[in-house]
């Protein structure tokens, strides 16, 4: 099926993003539905669809926006550099041997092969015999030599992880072989890695509201009288039943959940008492919970973190106090999306949203990451929840158009109705940042959810 027909399937297929709808409250009669999950041969067709067109389309535009005329990537099988690993076919499930991609910008189209024995899928070209030439770095070196490149770029970083890919031995080893001429081509931009790890395609976009619409809908469902019971379940309890669950629902966990407790403290409590976060607590009414939860479906992650409420006898809604918290919460995460524009520091927008949420009187932290290909994503950071004066480095790369990002925050808020005692809202949703305004992927959670 043509890649454009594929696409115009999606868009009419797949929730239209970008509202921001409510997060449902739960109720013990409610039955939570779930977005399609594809089979897993027609996961492969549009993972291989969405590959050629980012292939076609995003390389190019990044070796010409850096003056990149050859971009060579080296892994070995079970040493993955994470760029390759997001370029191999959807069959391929690791490097094979060792696999050596190599695009080459000619001024006219950029060409792509692999310098292996087979092709890589349809998108790489073998290009090594071994027959003819054993020495398989040396065959490297011939294609170098022919193509004359002034700027050779390898996968080496200092700051950003997913763009170091490169292992030491192998570098040696190409550089060896290239010879000192083209030894002193060699460059380590970053911005390579990074802008292919980052940025999404259309497809992609229109695609992952279904995918953070199933790790909301498993919230929903795991955050319900369905798997909690008051007073018997165990916040360890739900964390497997949200790990089984995300197996049986035919996708995976990039991280495991974790599930905790806040709770009004009595009097001949000490402060520690407002948290429980050991693994065999027991929830009881009147706890505020809380999840962090993320998956990975067809090559994308995501990450959240909701709330629910548990209702006391007699009780309809949480207090009137920790609603207006949760709201507090929302009003910081609307002062950081506003305030998203491209070009500017991760570093500069959490200094700005800062100021602004403490002129607004909230007690804000913030700690939000990009999302993509991997659950902590190639991009801008913007504050982590130990450095919130800004991060040297990965704070101080500029956030760019059409990237995906986990909104990642909390807010410290007084509750009349436990005493005048403090909790903080950890909120996270993933969003779409179009180079104009933030969108949430699947809108974002503004009420608790209730247990009954």
């Amino acid at each position: 099926m043509p890649l454009v027909i594929s696409l115009l399937i999606i868009l009419l297929t797949v929730p239209v993003w970008g509202a921001q709808k409510d997060s449902p409250q739960t109720g013990a009669k409610e039955t939570v539905v779930y977005p399609k999950v594809l089979p897993m041969k027609e996961r492969a067709k549009l993972r291989d669809q969405w590959l050629t067109k980012r292939l076609d389309t995003i390389v190019p535009a990044l070796m010409r926006e850096r003056g990149i005329d050859m971009w060579v990537l080296i892994a070995r099988e079970y040493n993955e550099d994470p760029v390759v690993k997001t370029m191999l076919p959807a069959t391929w499930l690791s490097a094979r041997r060792r696999t050596i991609l190599i695009f080459h910008d000619t001024g006219e189209t950029v060409e792509r092969f692999a310098v292996s024995r087979y092709a890589v899928g349809e998108n790489f070209k073998a290009v090594w015999d071994p027959e003819e030439e054993p020495d398989q770095m040396q065959r490297v070196a011939e294609i170098i030599q022919a193509r004359n490149p002034r700027r050779i770029a390898l996968n080496i970083s200092n700051d950003y992880a997913l763009a170091d890919g490169l292992s030491y031995g192998q570098y040696l080893w190409f550089a060896r072989a290239i010879g000192g001429e083209f030894t002193g081509r060699i460059t380590t931009d970053h911005h390579l890695s990074i802008g292919w790890l980052e940025r999404r395609i259309p497809g992609e976009v229109a695609y992952y509201p279904q995918i953070v619409g199933l790790a909301h809908a498993i919230i929903h469902e795991g955050f319900s009288n369905k798997v909690i019971t008051p007073g018997k379940t165990k916040t360890e309890d739900v964390v497997w039943w949200f790990r089984d669950k995300i197996r049986a629902m035919g996708v995976t966990a990039w991280f495991h959940p974790t599930v905790s407790i806040q709770r009004q403290k009595s009097l001949d409590q000490g402060h520690a008492a407002q948290f429980e976060n050991k693994s065999d607590s027991v929830i009881r009414r009147g706890d505020l919970l809380h999840v962090d939860f993320g998956i990975t479906y067809l090559g994308l992650n995501t990450d959240t973190q909701h709330h629910a409420y548990v209702l006391k006898k007699g009780e309809k809604d949480a207090p009137a106090g920790i609603k207006a918290a949760f709201k507090q919460a929302n009003q910081l995460q609307d002062i950081l999306t506003g305030g998203f524009q491209a070009g500017i520091s991760g570093n500069d927008l959490l200094k700005i949203s800062r100021q602004k949420a403490i002129k607004q009187g909230l007690e804000p932290s913030i700690y939000t990451h990009p999302i993509g290909f991997h659950g902590h994503g190639a991009g801008a950071t913007i504050g982590l929840w130990d450095q919130q004066g800004g991060v040297k480095g990965r704070g101080d790369y500029p956030i760019k158009p059409h990237t995906a990002w986990s909104i990642e925050l909390s807010n410290q808020s007084i509750i009349p109705e436990w005493g005048n005692q403090k909790i903080r809202i950890m909120l996270e949703e993933d969003a779409y940042f179009d180079g104009h305004k933030v969108r949430y992927l699947d809108g974002r959670q503004t009420r608790l959810h209730l247990i009954n």
